[in-house]
């Protein structure tokens, strides 16, 4: 066999090999997807509610309201957004919530939004979180504050949309373009984390 179509079908065998290994990795991160909250109850330190979706930051103040934390950090915020104007979208209860609500606006990226949360969970003492966010945002979130802030307990709550079709999701061309996009973000983080960890371990 001539070089070129040797060294051709190698090249087609490890194509295919991480097509294969891709599409197996987005069954599994699509299946990691919350379809529910499963804990509802257990009480933390905080909440922590990361912006950019409908009834995360309304989600989150019911939370303290009912007394699931004492304090809560929405991650995320736009510098021109102030306490008073994300209240003004929260839960109509006779409690002022302004002593008890945080706005970070130094987060850009869901990996900025940990390293926001865990300076605020280590600031204030903080040991346990409730994590607020999108249903399909959730792995990547995780993910991210684990490596943040391992010494931490983080339990997911997450939100979901009516837009967002998880069941089923490849028949929804809308939700399969999120969620292949979300993957995609996944593996960039999961590889960041692995190549930072590497790169420690070299200069210790």
């Amino acid at each position: 066999m001539p070089g070129w179509r040797r060294n051709g079908a190698w090249f087609a065998a490890i194509v295919a090999v991480l097509a294969a290994a891709w599409t197996g990795g987005l069954i599994a991160f699509s299946r990691s997807i919350p379809g529910a909250v499963v804990d509802r109850t257990t009480p933390t330190d905080a909440i922590v509610v990361l912006t950019g979706g409908s009834n995360r930051v309304t989600t989150g103040l019911n939370l303290v309201t009912h007394g699931l934390a004492v304090r809560v950090l929405v991650s995320g915020v736009h510098r021109d957004v102030n306490i008073e104007q994300l209240l003004e979208n929260g839960p109509d209860v006779e409690q002022d919530l302004r002593c008890c609500v945080d706005a970070g606006h130094g987060a850009l990226d869901t990996a900025g939004n940990a390293s926001e949360s865990a300076a605020w969970m280590r600031r204030h003492g903080f040991r346990s979180l409730r994590l607020v966010t999108a249903s399909y945002h959730m792995p990547r979130s995780l993910l991210e504050f684990r490596h943040a802030m391992p010494e931490a307990i983080v339990i997911p709550h997450p939100v979901f949309s009516d837009d967002v079709k998880i069941d089923d999701w490849w028949q929804w061309p809308g939700t399969a373009s999120l969620i292949v996009g979300e993957y995609n973000k996944f593996l960039l983080s999961w590889v960041r984390q692995i190549a930072s960890v590497a790169a420690g371990a070299r200069n210790s």
